[in-house]
């Protein structure tokens, strides 16, 4: 099961865990708030899933890649990893599925606090349109993801502020209701 809670607000390695002291966690619930969803899927058997598949079919996920961040595997390595962590927003739903590996997905909460995903093999999450968010590797240095796209997909990442996006202000809209 994914595991949530309030970030530090410490400058050290972005790839350490930061909990506060004493931790805050964050529930699933509180998550789904914010417009976070959250599944557990069978990753050693993605290929053949039928829950991926329904999912997929549900959802209108149309398109599909695997990214795998290691040093020896993705090309500008250092660069991507920093692209991924400064906070930004999508005009689309973020859909990732950790097929291997680990990972950190930090969203801002209704007060703008920074809310750490810890995320493993099997984990799906949705960021919805407008949030703003970031990913980075934790101390394994390693993931294999599985993108998920309504549609052609758009790699584009609007760094903060976004606020004047349509895309953002519905999400404002939502988190307001």
């Amino acid at each position: 099961m994914v595991e949530a809670w309030y970030m530090d607000e410490s400058q050290e390695d972005q790839r350490a865990p930061h909990r506060l002291q004493p931790n805050r966690a964050v529930s699933l619930e509180q998550l789904r708030g914010l417009g976070v969803t959250y599944r557990k899927l069978d990753a050693d058997n993605y290929e053949t899933d039928p829950c991926l598949k329904e999912i997929r079919r549900a959802e209108n996920y149309s398109w599909m890649d695997i990214i795998t961040i290691h040093k020896d595997k993705l090309p500008n390595y250092e660069e991507k990893i920093k692209t991924f962590y400064e906070e930004h927003l999508h005009l689309d739903d973020e859909i990732r599925y950790i097929l291997d590996g680990s990972g950190y997905f930090d969203v801002r909460d209704k007060d703008d606090k920074w809310i750490r995903i810890s995320m493993g093999k099997g984990d799906m999450i949705t960021l919805p349109a407008g949030i703003y968010h970031r990913f980075t590797l934790d101390e394994n240095n390693y993931v294999k993801a599985m993108r998920l796209f309504v549609g052609e997909p758009v790699w584009t990442a609007y760094n903060r502020p976004a606020d004047d996006f349509p895309a953002r202000k519905q999400y404002m809209n939502f988190l307001a209701e």
